[in-house]
């Protein structure tokens, strides 16, 4: 007498189940990003008895992304405005949100400082107090002496008060040089020894570039007269610079440096004004263009403007594409509009 075979139909359920939860949420080690929004500044930015009566708009423009899983990385195959990048080594996903918090804070300070200096109305002063130590380089010796957090003040008993002051005193040393690093950590002051090194190939610094494996940020405060506030919300980075500006010293200047139009961009800067280089232009191309914006202002430096141009032909926009070097470049360009 034949015996019949059990039968187990839940198991193929389970199988599907468990493969459905492997390809949307398992973690690979990158991120996946796409198009985000170009928001306006106005509402975001008060500068204490400033004119917010713009015609036009200054919009920030952002990046979505999100750690990459099975399912975003096949997604990411159908546009060329997605993509995939390795997530940052030696730092954890915390670490990674908290540095992108930090680096917004950091940007909006220059933001205003850059805003002010340009303008004859408001003022500002500056103590820079030491530097903020926001991540590390795996394998090299300040990932295993410095944590973020920390505040480098002194480097062989010589005082550091900016990053800058520290990029440069650091550029003297060589492969195999060991160099003590004065910091403050919780409250207790701390030496460390950190031995010179080449940076790792992943990093594409060239075989020359030698370092202890920090990435830091000046830590400063700064005092404005009259008060500014901007309020971004989770907005993280440091690309919003160039817009931020913008739109503080057009509040401070009482004018409408929009001349009625819709302006998005994109940019770093720093204190001194100087636009810098960004992720994702092509991606924030088309968030513009999406929000039906008539200029894209967009660094100069790096390939930025040739990647955005590249996607303003792709996708056939009307939007101009203008590359901007400088704080005081982009007030120029704006103040030709209104000749118009």
């Amino acid at each position: 007498m034949e015996q019949k075979r059990k039968s187990f139909p839940w198991i193929k359920w389970v199988v599907l189940i468990i493969v459905f939860f492997l390809i949307v949420r398992f973690e690979l080690p990158y991120y996946y990003s796409q198009p985000g929004m170009a928001e306006p500044v106005e509402e975001m930015v008060t500068v204490e008895g400033g004119i917010k009566d713009d015609e036009g708009t200054f919009m920030l423009t952002t990046v979505r992304s999100a750690k990459a899983t099975p399912a975003l990385l096949f997604w990411s195959l159908f546009s060329e405005f997605r993509s995939l990048n390795p997530a940052p080594s030696g730092m954890t996903d915390e670490e990674y949100n908290q540095r992108q918090q930090l680096l917004m804070a950091h940007s909006q300070d220059d933001a205003k400082i850059a805003a002010f200096r340009a303008s004859n109305k408001g003022d500002v002063q500056i103590d820079y107090s030491g530097v903020y130590v926001v991540g590390t380089t795996e394998g090299m010796s300040a990932a295993d002496q410095l944590e973020p957090g920390d505040v480098i003040t002194h480097v062989d008993g010589e005082e550091v008060g900016t990053s800058e002051a520290l990029i440069d005193l650091l550029a003297a040393y060589s492969d195999g040089d060991i160099v003590t690093m004065t910091f403050e950590r919780d409250d207790e002051i701390l030496m460390k020894n950190l031995a010179f090194s080449t940076f790792p190939d992943e990093l594409n610094l060239g075989d020359e570039r030698v370092g202890v494996g920090v990435s830091v940020e000046t830590v400063r405060t700064a005092t404005f007269s009259p008060e500014v506030d901007i309020a971004a919300g989770a907005i993280g980075g440091p690309s919003a610079g160039l817009i931020f500006a913008l739109e503080i010293y057009s509040q401070l200047e009482e004018i409408d440096l929009t001349s009625g139009l819709q302006i998005a961009g994109t940019g770093t800067i720093n204190e001194d004004g100087e636009v810098g280089a960004i992720g994702g232009a092509n991606q924030k191309v088309v968030a513009s263009d999406r929000a039906g914006a008539d200029y894209f202002l967009v660094p100069k430096n790096g390939n930025n403007y040739e990647e955005a141009r590249a996607a303003a032909e792709s996708i056939n926009t009307d939007m101009e594409i203008v590359p901007i070097e400088t704080f005081e470049e982009a007030i120029a360009f704006l103040e030709t509009l209104q000749n118009d």
